[in-house]
């Protein structure tokens, strides 16, 4: 069986990429390294010692895609590519509209020309909004804060109308809530071009050095300590989840959302206070107004990938924080 996987450089995609290639699938990557690094993949045949196809192309290449499924039989997607910061999101929204939405739009066709209706889709516990907690599958979606989540609720409704248009996709919508941590051997983390976006990255620079303070957005939020809490997730739990998931959509056809998270609401403070425990450093932090966009705090109920996906996480916040420091000390200066 062979997997496409857009944005298979990034950090999530690398990471379900050594997964699918332990399981014995065969993979074929395209991204347009907007986000990450050729080194990733090669990285990646390293920890696994096996080797994948690589197209560098943006979704947006409808000449480029139509190549990649003329040259490979793809039996599913997984569903990665796109631009992912809440916060720039804000202050860019029609680059987000433009390339979330118009990209997945262009993969979508190109995969029903191919007759590939089975795909996985990268979505986002942000489609929750306002919902109270924790977020249920059941609830409903779309009242979102900010584009970057009403993108993903976008295309997981053009999704919905995709199936109900044709009964013969296969469709999985992973709801994620915040992955961190990195790949035990340390060859792979999260590595942002620039300046990190994700708390943790930025967290793990200021510790290694290469960023002077970390700025906690906001502490005036109603909660134990006044920072935003999230459900975090290791990213290899998260990546596991991926392969429940490409197994689903391959054996029956439908349209199921999954929440992918640990249910347990991590504040900022917390996740600082790991890490200091992890690297052995204090970190140099200052809190800062809030951020726009941002929700006080989310986590996931996860009952149904658990029974549905037979997926459960299994890794805590010391793990998450421990794998980060590893993968920082061993690249201090990012994957080159």
């Amino acid at each position: 069986m062979t997997i496409l996987v857009t944005g298979g450089a990034g950090y999530i995609g690398s990471h379900t990429c050594v997964e699918l290639l332990n399981a014995g699938y065969d993979v074929v990557v395209v991204d347009n390294y907007y986000n990450s690094v050729p080194e990733v993949l090669n990285r990646v045949e390293t920890i696994t010692g096996k080797s994948l196809k690589k197209y560098e192309c943006d979704i947006r290449n409808r000449e480029g895609l139509e190549k990649i499924f003329a040259e490979n039989k793809i039996d599913a997607v997984i569903h990665f590519a796109g631009l992912k910061a809440v916060g720039e999101s804000s202050r860019l929204p029609l680059l987000y509209y433009e390339n979330n939405i118009s990209g997945s739009v262009v993969l979508f066709e190109v995969m029903e020309k191919f007759s590939c209706k089975k795909i996985v889709f990268s979505s986002s516990a942000t489609v929750y909004g306002n919902n109270p907690i924790p977020y249920q599958e059941t609830m409903t979606t779309g009242d979102v804060s900010n584009p970057y989540g009403r993108t993903k609720h976008f295309i997981e409704q053009i999704l919905g109308d995709v199936y109900t248009a044709d009964n013969e996709w296969s469709i999985s919508l992973l709801r994620y809530f915040n992955p961190i941590g990195a790949h035990e051997s340390g060859l792979i983390g999260e590595d942002p071009n620039g300046i990190p976006n994700n708390l943790m990255p930025y967290i793990a620079r200021v510790a290694i050095g290469r960023l002077p303070q970390l700025t906690v957005f906001g502490g005036d939020y109603d909660t134990k300590d006044g920072t935003c809490i999230r459900d975090y997730i290791h990213v290899v739990d998260l990546a596991k989840a991926h392969l429940c998931a490409v197994d689903k959509v391959l054996n029956g056809t439908g349209i199921e959302a999954y929440n992918i998270g640990n249910g347990v609401g991590y504040s900022v403070l917390d996740i600082i206070h790991a890490f200091e425990k992890a690297s052995g450093k204090k970190l140099n932090y200052v809190i800062g107004g809030r951020r726009a966009g941002d929700l006080p705090a989310f986590y996931a109920d996860a009952t149904k990938a658990n029974t549905e996906l037979g997926w459960k996480a299994e890794y805590g916040i010391d793990k998450m924080c421990e794998d980060t420091w590893n993968f920082q000390t061993k690249n201090p200066e990012g994957i080159k």
